[in-house]
């Protein structure tokens, strides 16, 4: 009787060989859809943008920066961050473009503040 108590919970159902590796499969596929795949997309915009930077972009970088593309060069970039001031960062440090927020925007918010 002994004997038999292993063979039965055997046969009473653990998960077999194939659904651990139909299971391993499946959260590889889920990393790749939810993790990896945006990634890659990300990276190729940002490298389409490095490429596509030229003289007179504003741009902002990734300490925060804003400036006006002075001059390009093969690796990095020359801002002019204010009036007479330039700094050389790397393409690589451009974040993006940098989007002058309306005016309209911001004195709409103003309103609905002083109305509260």
């Amino acid at each position: 009787m002994a004997d038999s108590i292993p063979i039965l919970a055997q046969a009473a159902g653990g998960p077999s060989g194939m659904m651990n590796i139909v299971f391993i499969i499946g959260l590889f596929a889920i990393m790749y859809f939810v993790m990896i795949r945006p990634q890659q997309k990300q990276l190729k915009k940002h490298q389409e943008l490095i490429s596509s930077l030229k003289k007179g972009d504003e741009v902002v970088t990734q300490g925060g920066l804003i400036g006006r593309i002075q001059n390009v060069l093969e690796r990095e970039v020359t801002l002019e961050v204010a009036s007479g001031t330039r700094i050389r960062v790397l393409k690589t440090s451009v974040a993006g473009r940098y989007a002058v927020p309306e005016a309209a925007g911001a004195a709409k918010t103003e309103d609905k503040k002083e109305e509260k």
